[in-house]
């Protein structure tokens, strides 16, 4: 299986070993992208253990009409792996039974040792 987040790699090589917890995601980018399968997948527990805990929310439920399909990332600030914020720009695509749309969004990520966080858009 392709991985969701739209890279060509297979999902047991790109986002499926972040959400094993078998690593964690390098860049401000990779947990983006991590964060957008995981969405797709219906892996919200990946979603609330990056998230960061200022912004988090106590609890997380996932529409399962929802689907969560292709993700274009647009833009990044920093985010590489010496930096300690960064920013991502992207479009997620989706369909319901109401028909397709999109999420445009600017995130802010954060660094906390060695693992990136999701705080919030911008």
């Amino acid at each position: 299986m392709r991985c969701p987040c739209s890279t060509g790699l297979p999902y047991d090589e790109c986002c499926g070993p972040l959400h094993r917890g078998e690593r964690a995601a390098p860049t401000a980018e990779q947990l983006m992208r991590s964060r957008f399968s995981a969405f797709a997948v219906g892996d919200a527990a990946y979603l609330l253990a990056t998230w960061h805990p200022s912004t988090r929310p106590a609890a997380l439920e996932l529409d399962p009409e929802l689907r969560w399909y292709r993700l274009d990332v647009l833009r990044t600030e920093r985010g590489g792996p010496l930096d300690r914020d960064g920013v991502v720009e992207f479009v997620a695509h989706h369909r319901s039974p109401d028909g397709v749309g999109e999420l445009h969004e600017v995130s802010r990520f954060v660094r906390e040792g060695a693992h990136w966080l999701y705080v919030a858009p911008m």
